[in-house]
């Protein structure tokens, strides 16, 4: 009888608390009881989301009963293209894994969810640094000898469970493993607690990849809808939660007059539009860390059993400028220019632990997401609003004479973000990339001024402290105003 000339081999990226050891420990469990010689390793990955940990099996599949006593020699790390199936619990682990040559058109079954848990390196950019999932799931295809994609995470939600258990569904559905239904069924209840949640995931992550239910694996996605009416519509419940219905009607009106004219001008103001007006101020960090929603996330990314206590301690370090921003736009004018004046605009920023699961901590921390109401009225609100419409405006001009000019102009609004020393940071780029590209532009044409425009902004995007900026203004860009010496 001739016996199969390699093993299969598996590799799997999971990150922290998706019970990729789990997972792995299912397949070991599976491939044992069914009698076939198997291995796995797994490496650590780092914390913090900026890589997963890695577990790397080998299964051969045929029986030790027909081995004659015969072991074969299986491999403790994975080499590229000698992957058989390729598992990634998101999406970019996904790309991460093609990017490294472990996904192969000629052997490789890609098993990944299209979910995402954004890395690091996506976070830290001043504006929107997250890769374009479109150009990952296009590799995936392309690259794949079978990709298995969809929303597991969904699933696994849905289900109850974590998401190990509809990825190794998935694997078992495939049908790339030499395992049987019943035997991985039977290695999740020999995993004791959380049994009969996880055989619901494993249930549903296998028949999406049998191709039993309608999204089947490697669908291609589902038409998009049109980009301005996705924006419209985010972008609408984003503000009425933000600051109710009112605002909600100032920001369609404030895009009334874009909407006439190009849709991916539009499209650019309404994103930009919303993000800016729901500016984070401390009102809308008391909110979001005191919503029923983000205690019920923490206790899930915990593993938190029903009944158990869980502490949330934030750390909050408020500064005068946080403390103006929620003041009368005249008394927190009058404070701020005060603190610029003497160089005291991070002399006071406190650190505050508090512990907002517990009552006192609680009921600190929302009594400032309730003075929403007030929020119209206060000096940051009315600072926003000024330079929105003075932006707007120049959006407006800038279309009548190129639309190409507009966006451009539009798009410099991803400057302003965050608050504190970030969001004076960018203002001030911002703010110089209006006087020396906008209002008083160095050229006449269109074209020239709109690439100038762009080079401004992508250097402040790629340089915070604005000395790329400076560069490519030919001055330089002081972000913080100097102090003057008390000394003769």
């Amino acid at each position: 009888m001739s016996l199969p000339e390699r093993p299969i081999t598996i590799l799997i990226a999971a990150l922290g608390g998706e019970g990729g050891g789990v997972m792995a420990d299912w397949l070991m469990e599976a491939a044992t009881q069914s009698g076939f010689p198997a291995q796995a390793t797994s490496i650590p990955g780092v914390a913090q989301r900026t890589g997963a940990t890695t577990y790397y099996l080998e299964i051969y599949p045929a029986q030790r009963e027909v081995l004659g006593g015969r072991e074969p020699v299986l491999s403790l790390t994975p080499s590229p293209g000698n992957v058989d199936v390729m598992v990634a619990s998101e999406l970019i682990e996904a790309g991460r894994a093609m990017l490294n040559g472990y996904v192969s058109p000629e052997r490789t079954t890609l098993i990944a969810s299209t979910h995402r848990i954004y890395a690091t390196v996506e976070k830290m950019q001043m504006a929107d640094g997250r890769f374009e999932s479109a150009r990952v799931l296009e590799a995936a295809r392309e690259l794949a000898k079978r990709p298995v994609l969809f929303d597991m995470r969904k699933l696994a939600q849905e289900s109850g469970t974590v998401i190990n258990a509809v990825l190794f569904g998935a694997m078992a559905g495939s049908g790339v493993l030499p395992l049987t239904r019943e035997a991985c069924e039977q290695a999740i209840r020999h995993g004791g607690r959380g049994a009969e949640a996880s055989l619901r995931g494993f249930a549903a992550g296998y028949d999406i990849a049998g191709g039993t239910l309608a999204a089947r694996a490697g669908a291609a996605p589902p038409k998009r809808a049109r980009e301005l009416d996705e924006v419209l519509a985010l972008s609408v419940e984003r503000l009425r939660d933000y600051q109710g219905e009112p605002y909600v009607e100032l920001y369609r009106r404030r895009l009334e007059p874009f909407l006439q004219r190009d849709e991916k001008l539009a499209a650019e103001v309404a994103r930009e539009l919303a993000l800016w007006m729901t500016y984070e101020d401390i009102i809308r960090v008391a909110d979001l860390k005191t919503r029923r929603s983000r205690f019920e996330r923490v206790r899930k990314e915990v593993g938190a059993k029903p009944g158990e206590p869980v502490v949330v301690i934030d750390y909050l370090k408020p500064g005068v400028e946080e403390f103006a921003s929620v003041l009368p736009h005249f008394l927190g004018k009058r404070l701020v220019g005060w603190a610029e004046r003497r160089g005291k605009l991070d002399a006071y920023n406190v650190g505050m632990h508090i512990r907002t699961s517990s009552i006192f901590g609680y009921a600190l921390v929302r009594s400032l997401a309730w003075l929403r109401p007030l929020r119209p009225a206060s000096y940051r609100y009315k600072e926003e609003q000024r330079l929105m419409e003075r932006w707007l405006g120049l959006v407006r001009e800038a279309a009548a004479r190129d639309v190409a000019l507009a966006r451009e102009i539009a798009e410099c609004a991803r400057l302003i973000k965050g608050y504190g020393e970030t969001h004076r940071r960018g203002r001030t780029n911002f703010l110089a990339i209006l006087d020396a590209l906008v209002e008083n532009p160095p050229t006449a044409d269109a074209r020239e001024q709109a690439a100038a425009i762009r080079k401004a902004r992508e250097a402040a995007l790629a340089d915070p402290e604005g000395q790329a900026l400076g560069r490519e203004l030919g001055k330089p860009v002081i972000w913080m105003k100097p102090v003057k010496s008390t000394h003769g």
